[in-house]
């Protein structure tokens, strides 16, 4: 389900979007990455992670393109990731860690 930002809803008209909640429940940003890497690999082959987000500690990449999206209704890492090829977003625990992949 793409999420929506003071009532504007991204263009993910060309994102394959994947939402899961594993169990049991990830400890950290490095486990929830090494399974999106993995269903990226078994979806694109090759690919490149474009952007990402883990809400525990409240960091994005590419870092702070947020920032000068301050007013902006969609963040940094969700416009960075559609503005550059995205085709793949994987969403795990309802936004808890997001991951926004193209292929190579």
């Amino acid at each position: 389900m793409a999420e929506e930002h003071c009532g504007i809803t991204p263009d993910y008209s060309a994102v394959t979007i994947i939402e899961l909640e594993p169990e049991p429940v990830f400890k950290d940003y490095r486990a929830a990455m090494t399974l999106a890497d993995d269903i990226a690999t078994e979806k694109l082959g090759q690919f490149m992670l474009l952007s990402w987000y883990d809400r525990d500690r409240d960091i994005e990449s590419p870092r702070n393109s947020s920032e000068c999206h301050e007013d902006a209704a969609v963040p940094g890492y969700v416009d960075y990731g559609l503005n550059h090829g995205a085709t793949l977003k994987i969403d795990l625990y309802q936004g808890r860690f997001i991951f926004f992949y193209m292929p190579l």
